[in-house]
């Protein structure tokens, strides 16, 4: 995957410890939306994967499926983007469990809607950031999110144009959010660039 760093060689061992973070980060986050919500929320991380940047559309359906994506950036001694990304009906479930409303109920994407979405995207960014910035003693800092709903295939044009090519590697976490009756998948991505990398290997541990 060049430039220095090679992510695709990383050991069982390095993506174990990436798993931990993403299992850390799950628990943070699952905490901190129970608390939001006052209800038991339980979030498992079924797959983290690291994969070039061209691979996310396919990841999420095709380019032309039509997803919320929540946006931010990420800075400190980490630079580059993050991105929480639901399809419609994910949306739909999710925000209806997280209102304590029937999972079929018809969502309007209204400022509360957005709002929550947004604040979902925050928890679970700032949740696994921390996690990371914990492991790797390394500052690593969310900005606030945007919200965008619209065509992967130009949700994730804005990471691409900010980097220049669609080849970053790009770090996956699949979230599986259930209350024990419903249960919904997000798909959280961390696109460090070029440098970050670098300092993101070096703080754990393997280059």
């Amino acid at each position: 995957m060049g430039n220095g760093f090679d992510f695709g060689t990383l050991s069982s061992f390095h993506l174990d410890v990436l798993r931990e973070i993403g299992n850390i980060g799950a628990g943070n986050a699952a905490t901190a939306l129970a608390k939001l919500l006052h209800k038991k929320i339980d979030m498992n991380v079924p797959q983290i994967r690291v994969m070039d940047f061209s691979e996310v559309s396919d990841m999420l359906g095709g380019a032309e499926i039509q997803v919320v994506g929540i946006l931010l950036e990420v800075n400190g001694d980490i630079t580059g983007n993050m991105m929480f990304i639901l399809d419609i009906q994910s949306s739909q479930l999710l925000v209806n469990f997280l209102m304590g409303r029937p999972s079929q109920t018809d969502l309007e994407f209204d400022e509360i809607t957005l709002s929550a979405l947004k604040e979902i995207g925050n928890i679970l960014a700032g949740s696994y950031l921390t996690a990371l910035s914990n492991l790797t003693n390394l500052k690593i800092m969310p900005s606030v999110p945007g919200l965008a709903i619209d065509m992967a295939g130009a949700i994730l044009s804005v990471p691409a144009i900010e980097f220049g090519k669609t080849s970053d590697v790009v770090l996956y976490i699949e979230n599986e959010f259930t209350d024990g009756v419903n249960s919904v998948i997000g798909n959280l991505f961390l696109i460090p660039d070029h440098e970050s990398c670098n300092r993101l290997l070096q703080a754990l541990g393997v280059v």
